[in-house]
C-alpha cells in the first residue's frame, strides 16, 4: 500500500512524492497507514484523503448531501457509533440497493463490515473529511423522531439507584445507547424541545399525572403526559445534571448545565420548587447555535433603525429598554453592544445572569449572596475607564441613581426596566426616588418592546379582517412607512407540519421608541404624568406599540389577533 500511495502521488501531484516516501520510511510506528498519514504534519486531511481515494479507486466527496441519508441507516446505526468512527451512510437513488458508506478513515474495514451487518445491506465505500461527515451526522440524527412514550413505559422504581452517575459536563443528547431508561427519557424530552425550538420546558406534577409542557414562540403547549410514579426519577435526573442536591426536596433550588446535540450546544438554567403534588421543574434553554441577532434582524423599520443607530453613537446618556419578562429586552441590548465597535471603545456589562458571551466585551456576573449587587458592581466598573456600560436591570433606587450618575460623568449607559410602555419608565424612575433633574438631564431615549409571533411562511394566506378588528387595531393612526415591498395584505397561517398546526413560526419585535426632546425634559422636571408625556411624544412623531404592531400586521408579518394579544389599547 505504501508503494501504491507513492506511485499515485507521483502520477497526480497531490502531494510531494519524495516528502511522502521520506515520511513513510522514517515512521517506525505500528499505526495503521491511514491514521499515520492523517496525523502527519506535512499534509492536510483533504489532500491525504484524495490520495487514498485515487489509490483505492473510490469516490471522494467534498460535500455530502444531507437528505441522502436513508432512514434504515439512522435506525440501525447508533449516533455514537457513527460519531466515533466518523462515518455516514448515503443513498443517492431510491432504486439503489447498495448503501454508500462515507468514511474519513479509508482503511477502517471493520467499521465497514459492522455497518453492513447492522443494516443488512451491501455496502460500498466512499471518502470524505471529518468535518463534512460530522455535520451530516448531526442533521441526520436530529431528524430522527424520538419515541418518548416507549421509554417512559420502561421506567420503574428499580432504576432509582442507577441515577446518581457522574454526568459529563456537557452531555450529548444523541448518546442514548445502553443508558438507563430515565436518562434516555430526560434526553428525549430535551432533544424534542430543541427540535421544536422551545425556550422553556415545564415538568408540571398533577394529582394523577405529570404534564411536560414546552414554551414555543412565547406560548405554552402540552406535549406529553407521563405516569405520576416517574416524577422522583425525572426530577432526580434533572438535579444530577444541574449539580443540585437530590436529597433536598422541600426547598427551591437553582442550577445550570450544558447539553450537546451533536455539534450544537445549549445551556440549561434549571429551577425546582416544591408543590403540593411533588417537585415542579422548569428548564430554560439558551441555544448557543442560534447566535446573537444583529440590530437589523430584530424587526425594526428602517426609520426606527436610523434613530437607533444615532442613539448608539452618542457619547453619554442613559437608554432604557422596557417591557415585561420574556419580551426580548436582553436580546435588544446584546444587539446594541454588538453594533458598537468594541475595538475602539471599552464596553463593560453587569448582568444577572450572563446569557451569551460577547467577543471583546468584559462581562461581570452579579453575585448578590456575596454582596456583589448591581450597585456595588457598577461602582467598581466606573474605576475601569469604561466608554459604554450595560446594567442588566434597574431594580432599586441605588442602582438607578448609579446608572444615571454614570451617564452624567461621560458614559453611555444601557439598562432595562419592567414597565408597560416608554412613558411609564420615566414615572417609574421618579417613583423609585431618583430626582427629576437627574432623570431629565441624563435620559436620551426609552424603548418599549414586545414580541409577536410571525405568520408561518409555508401556510400563509391572505385574510380580510372584520371592521371591528380594524377599529380595535386603531388603523387610522398607522403610517405604512416601512420598506415599500413589505407593505402588503393582512395574512394568517392555516397551520402545517412546519409550524405544528399553529399558523406561526418564529417571532419578531414591535417597538415604541421615545427620544427625549426638550419639551419632554421639561415635563419630567415638573413631574408630569406618564399620560401627558406620552401625548407630547406622539405629537413629536412617536409610534406606540400598537401602531407598530398594526404596521407589521398590515405588512403581513404578523396577524391582527397576535398584535391585540400583546399590546394595550392606546388611551390618550
Amino acid at each position: 500500500m505504501k508503494d501504491l500511495l507513492i506511485q499515485t502521488a507521483k502520477r497526480t501531484g497531490l502531494v510531494d512524492a519524495e516528502q511522502l516516501a521520506k515520511f513513510l520510511k522514517e515512521s517506525a510506528s505500528h499505526e495503521r497507514l491511514d491514521e499515520l498519514l492523517l496525523s502527519c504534519p506535512y499534509f492536510t486531511e483533504d489532500v491525504v484523503l484524495k490520495l487514498f481515494a485515487e489509490t483505492l479507486g473510490w469516490e471522494y466527496l467534498a460535500e455530502i448531501p444531507e437528505k441522502a441519508v436513508p432512514m434504515e441507516f439512522i435506525e440501525a446505526v447508533p449516533a455514537t457509533y457513527a460519531q466515533h468512527h466518523y462515518l455516514i451512510g448515503i443513498r443517492r437513488d431510491s432504486q439503489d440497493s447498495e448503501l454508500t458508506v462515507v468514511l474519513s478513515k479509508p482503511l477502517d474495514a471493520n467499521a465497514l463490515d459492522n455497518v453492513s451487518k447492522m443494516t443488512g445491506l451491501a455496502v460500498k465505500p466512499a471518502i470524505s473529511t471529518r468535518a463534512a461527515i460530522t455535520s451530516v451526522i448531526d442533521v441526520a440524527y436530529e431528524q430522527k423522531t424520538t419515541v418518548i412514550e416507549e421509554v417512559a413505559e420502561e421506567l420503574d422504581s428499580q432504576n432509582l439507584e442507577h441515577l446518581v452517575d457522574e454526568v459529563a459536563a456537557s452531555d450529548d443528547l444523541l448518546d442514548v445507547v445502553n443508558r438507563p431508561p430515565v436518562i434516555r427519557l430526560v434526553n428525549d424530552i430535551l432533544f424534542r424541545a430543541l427540535q421544536l425550538r422551545a425556550s422553556d420546558i415545564h415538568v408540571h406534577p398533577y394529582e394523577a399525572k405529570i404534564q411536560i409542557r414546552y414554551r414555543i414562540d412565547g406560548i405554552l403547549y402540552d406535549t406529553l403526559s407521563l405516569n405520576r410514579n416517574v416524577l422522583p426519577l425525572i426530577i432526580s435526573r434533572i438535579k444530577v445534571m444541574a449539580g443540585m442536591d437530590i436529597a433536598e426536596r422541600r426547598l427551591p433550588q437553582d442550577g445550570r448545565c450544558s447539553v450537546r446535540l451533536g455539534q450544537r450546544e445549549a445551556d440549561l438554567r434549571i429551577s425546582t420548587v416544591p408543590t403540593s403534588f411533588g417537585e415542579r421543574s422548569v428548564l430554560r434553554i439558551l441555544d448557543k447555535s442560534t447566535g446573537l441577532f444583529g440590530l437589523d434582524e430584530l424587526g425594526l423599520w428602517q426609520d426606527d433603525l436610523k434613530k437607533f443607530d444615532s442613539l448608539l453613537h452618542r457619547s453619554h446618556g442613559v437608554i432604557f429598554v422596557t417591557g415585561p419578562t420574556g419580551s426580548g429586552k436582553s436580546t435588544t441590548l446584546y444587539a446594541c453592544l454588538n453594533r458598537i465597535n468594541s475595538a475602539e471603545k471599552n464596553v463593560i456589562t453587569v448582568e444577572d445572569p450572563i446569557e451569551y458571551q460577547l467577543e471583546g466585551i468584559s462581562q461581570i456576573q452579579v453575585a448578590s449572596k456575596k454582596g456583589m449587587t448591581f450597585a456595588t458592581s457598577l461602582r467598581h466598573v466606573l474605576r475601569q475607564d469604561p466608554d459604554v456600560i450595560m446594567v442588566g436591570e434597574v431594580r432599586d433606587i441605588e442602582t438607578a441613581r448609579m446608572a444615571i450618575q454614570s451617564s452624567l460623568t461621560g458614559h453611555l449607559v444601557f439598562s432595562t426596566l419592567h414597565t408597560n410602555d416608554s412613558a411609564g419608565a420615566i414615572t417609574r424612575l421618579l417613583d423609585l426616588g431618583v430626582e427629576p433633574y437627574l432623570v431629565s438631564s441624563s435620559l436620551i431615549a426609552v424603548i418599549a418592546q414586545r414580541l409577536v409571533r410571525k405568520v408561518c411562511p409555508d401556510c400563509r394566506k391572505d385574510y380580510e379582517p372584520a371592521p371591528h378588528e380594524l377599529r380595535e387595531l386603531g388603523l387610522g393612526n398607522v403610517k405604512a412607512s416601512g420598506p415599500a415591498e413589505s407593505i402588503g395584505k393582512f395574512c394568517i397561517g392555516t397551520g402545517c407540519e412546519r409550524c405544528f398546526q399553529t399558523g406561526y413560526r418564529g417571532r419578531t419585535g414591535i417597538y415604541e421608541m421615545m427620544p427625549i426632546n426638550d419639551e419632554i425634559q421639561d415635563l419630567v422636571y415638573k413631574r408630569r404624568t406618564a399620560g401627558t408625556i406620552k401625548k407630547v411624544a406622539l405629537e413629536a412623531g412617536m409610534q406606540t406599540l400598537r401602531m407598530d404592531g398594526a404596521r407589521k400586521a398590515l405588512a403581513g408579518i404578523t396577524t391582527i389577533s397576535e398584535v391585540l394579544r400583546v399590546t394595550q389599547t392606546d388611551v390618550l
